[in-house]
């Protein structure tokens, strides 16, 4: 292998691993049938992890900072290809996050959107809670090999090359986004005490350690599944013009953010 392909392999597989889809053949993102579903104890632990996730802010209150859920991002339940799905991730943790420059297990990436995502508290390891929402998500890898990631893993393509503009952005909100998110991103309450659509910023959204106070994070997500039911209709700049303005709002400060990217590896648009 002479050096120039070497330099162009190495920067494929970056490339697929900054888009959040594994180096190697996928498997395809199906979610297991209802009717396979285990009853007893175990289907217990799967039906109410599934609950936990999708109404997180109403079940676990002394962990959740915001008015979110986890499906607020992780869309359907976490079984739509390109919002964060977690069909697959069963099988691929522990895994190297360079946020935190270690292995870390599927456990402590739950408790990690907890404390960024949730603006929240981690959940105890050995608890009930950790233990069926982690059950959820093995139920949802049903089929898909060990080791090998779900296609439509993250948040998909796009084009990492473009410059934001904020003030597009704004305009870009105003037109798209604004109607269900409020044009002062609070979001849409619902009579439940949570929301019909969440807030984007503002104190009852994710806080700027989450990776969805990320640039380029929040447009690949916005690109692929925003407006709701529209994803796709908007382009790549103008899904990262709009990411640029929403992601740099007032909202909450990780205090630990200091301690992130350890070995220096620190993304162009995460958070100071």
């Amino acid at each position: 292998m002479n050096k120039r392909f070497s330099r162009l392999a190495a920067g494929s597989i970056a490339w697929s691993i900054t888009l959040g889809v594994a180096a190697q053949t996928a498997a395809p993102m199906t979610a297991p049938a209802e009717s396979t579903m285990p009853s007893g104890p175990k289907g217990d632990a799967i039906r109410e992890g599934r609950l936990l996730l999708t109404e997180t802010h109403q079940r676990l209150p002394k962990h959740v900072g915001n008015g979110l859920n986890c499906t607020s991002c992780h869309l359907a339940g976490g079984t739509t290809a390109n919002a964060s799905p977690w069909i697959g991730i069963w099988g691929v943790f522990p895994e190297y996050r360079s946020r935190s420059g270690k292995v870390i297990s599927l456990t402590q990436r739950v408790n990690d959107c907890f404390e960024r995502s949730m603006n929240g508290k981690p959940l105890a390891y050995d608890s009930a809670e950790m233990n069926n929402i982690l059950a959820y998500m093995q139920w949802l890898s049903t089929g898909v090999p060990t080791g090998t990631s779900a296609k439509g893993r993250g948040f998909g393509p796009l084009d990492q090359h473009l410059t934001a503009d904020a003030g597009h952005g704004k305009d870009v909100y105003a037109a798209k986004c604004a109607s269900c998110h409020g044009a002062a991103g609070a979001g849409t309450a619902n009579q439940a005490g949570g929301y019909t659509f969440p807030p984007v910023w503002g104190k009852d959204s994710f806080n700027d350690g989450a990776g969805m106070a990320r640039t380029f994070t929040a447009a690949a997500f916005v690109k692929h599944n925003m407006p709701l039911g529209q994803g796709g209709s908007l382009s790549d700049q103008e899904a990262l013009d709009v990411a640029e303005f929403f992601t740099h709002q007032p909202r909450p400060v990780y205090r630990f953010k200091a301690k992130d990217w350890p070995k220096g590896d620190k993304p162009k648009d995460a958070r100071s």
